[in-house]
């Protein structure tokens, strides 16, 4: 009977569940955190474990890496979602552990997923079981653990970076997928064709899970064709209908957002507008807020540009007020717009350099008092006290100028922050910059002869 629908097998999981490891020589990838030779294998094969923290991607092995560390410490696994867990959970968690190790002497393994979405009241929860031994503690999180962990759990748990895995690790997991009789596809003899294993490889994206869900519902769309006897053949064709654009990577205010916001300011700062185009264009792609692009280039526009061309503070602020008048459409168009302008524009970071010294200088220096020539002297007393005596009203000397006065506090007055570049509008500033010191050196070399 042609055409039938394939029939893997009774275990009715999903095919990433059924491949998932059972042991550590069937793991995949994190050679440099789990491989032969390294700390973490040596101590998990001598069930000599402690709390960790599994910081990587989706997909990269963090369950499977917790219960194959259960399995050799033989400790009893318990897990617990942050996503689905409250305090009343975390409560019976810790009494299951306690009864274990007080009637059995046996240790618990627990393992919290996301542990990220726990506030710090319930990851503070965990602390003292960790401290004596009721748990071996393990947190699974695809945030930074600097950001989204208390210090007191990182300073109780090892930190271990998982990567994405590569298309070499990618192929082993398809390999055995495809040809695993008992628990994979390998009894319905699928074979893949090369555009469509490449296909699936970049779709997965360094994630295994989503290569088998991908790879079983291709499977599950695949037909034999007994008339050719050519078996079943999983094509790109097949693996598009399952997946009908790639869904670019992203994560509004997690890793991945900052990540790609911070491409695209150095992408700007380096003056590569095709590389800035490119990562703003990924933000969108993944549903980000155009508007917050829009607020970075009013920041690149003064902390990476400033006055080697002031209009780029201008033409930024105008893209944020198109996009607000006229909506996405266009105004998307005028946010990237402003980025390949900014992208081009001369650099500067003088003002932001500037501004960042004298504001320590203000932090970190003494009050130092106003000046009485540059003090306010509304009042008769004030006048008798000194205020305003002396000064000089630039508008009443030669060129606007009041050549040799001092502004600064006596204390700071040789100090010189602002020290613009020689690109762009901010050469004709060091020019008049360096024009109006020339002035000052001469009208303080006159009072000297006399």
């Amino acid at each position: 009977m042609a055409n039938l629908p394939l029939d893997f097998s009774d275990d009715i999981r999903p095919l990433a569940a059924r491949l998932r490891p059972l042991a550590l020589s069937e793991y995949v990838g994190q050679q440099h955190l789990i491989g032969p030779g390294t700390p973490l294998y040596q101590a998990v094969l001598a069930g000599k474990v402690y709390s960790l923290i599994l910081w990587g991607p989706p997909g990269t092995g963090k369950t499977t890496l917790a219960e194959l560390i259960a399995t050799h410490a033989k400790a009893t696994l318990q897990k617990l979602s942050a996503v689905t867990s409250g305090v009343k959970d975390i409560r019976q968690a810790i009494n299951d552990a306690q009864q274990r190790q007080q009637q059995y002497q046996q240790r618990t393994l627990l393992f919290v997923d996301e542990v990220h979405r726990f506030n710090k009241a319930q990851q503070d929860a965990f602390l003292p079981y960790i401290e004596d031994g009721t748990i071996i503690f393990i947190g699974a999180t695809t945030e930074n653990p600097a950001f989204a962990l208390n210090n007191a759990i990182l300073s109780r748990a090892r930190v271990c970076v998982l990567k994405a895995l590569t298309d070499t690790d990618l192929q082993q997991v398809l390999e055995r997928a495809l040809t695993d009789q008992k628990l994979g596809l390998g009894a319905m003899q699928l074979k893949i064709e090369s555009d469509a294993k490449q296909l699936l490889l970049q779709l997965a994206n360094g994630d295994a899970r989503k290569l088998l869900n991908i790879l079983e519902q291709a499977a599950d769309l695949t037909l034999a064709d007994e008339n050719t006897g050519s078996g079943r053949q999983i094509s790109a064709a097949v693996i598009k209908q399952v997946v009908p654009r790639q869904l670019p990577g992203f994560d509004n205010q997690g890793d991945m957002f900052y990540d790609l916001i911070s491409a695209f300011h150095k992408s700007v700062r380096g003056s590569d507008p095709d590389a800035a185009l490119y990562w703003y264009c990924r933000i969108l792609a993944g549903g980000g807020d155009p508007l917050y692009v829009a607020r970075r280039l009013l920041a690149i526009a003064s902390e990476d540009i400033g006055n080697a061309d002031p209009r780029a503070l201008t033409l930024a602020l105008n893209a944020w007020d198109t996009f607000s008048r006229v909506g996405p459409a266009e105004g998307e168009r005028a946010i990237a717009q402003a980025t390949v302008y900014l992208a081009l524009a001369p650099k500067s970071n003088a003002v932001y350099q500037a501004f960042n010294q004298m504001k320590q200088f203000a932090e970190t220096l003494p009050d130092y008092p106003v000046p009485l020539h540059l003090r306010n002297a509304p009042s008769k007393l004030q006048k008798e006290l000194g205020h305003g005596e002396g000064y000089r009203y630039a508008h009443n000397e030669p060129g606007a100028y009041a050549a040799g006065e001092s502004y600064l506090p006596p204390e700071m007055a040789d100090r010189r922050v602002y020290q613009p570049t020689e690109r762009g509008m901010e050469k004709q500033l060091a020019d008049k910059l360096a024009y109006l010191r020339q002035l000052d050196m001469q009208s303080t070399q006159q009072r000297h002869k006399k």
